[in-house]
């Protein structure tokens, strides 16, 4: 399947940089669709019953959400490529994924749209840990 970020990587006009191209791409899609799937749920534990509960699921997901946007929009751009940058945002949002899905788990035999957003921060925090290593 192609994605958006394999058709941008593959129109850049100059050299990534012996960057692992499949890396870089797999963990931008996963950043974009964390982002997504922890903005969602937030929002459908705000629609619960017992939204009180969930306070701090919701401020995770927002946070996780926010990181994995920055992480992709980061990755996105190769003009004036700096490693160090790099490898911290990919450091940061390992780590936000991590704690976001740890919480997401803590809820997710009650609520489904946490199973979901527990699996799609594994994801990311996995894409972020190969990506990681290829650096």
């Amino acid at each position: 399947m192609t994605t958006m970020a394999s058709e941008m990587l593959r129109t850049y006009p100059a050299d990534l940089g012996g960057v692992n191209r499949q890396a870089m791409e797999r963990c931008i899609a996963e950043c974009f669709d964390c982002s997504q799937a922890c903005t969602a749920c937030a929002d459908a534990c705000l629609s619960e019953d017992m939204v009180a509960e969930l306070r701090k699921c919701v401020r995770t997901n927002l946070d996780c959400s926010d990181i994995c946007e920055a992480t992709g929009k980061v990755l996105s751009r190769h003009t004036g490529y700096d490693a160090n940058i790099t490898r911290a945002q990919l450091r940061a949002c390992a780590m936000v994924c991590q704690s976001c899905a740890e919480e997401c788990e803590r809820h997710a035999d009650t609520h489904e749209h946490c199973r979901v957003c527990a699996e799609a921060c594994r994801r990311c925090e996995q894409a972020c840990n190969e990506l990681l290593a290829t650096l």
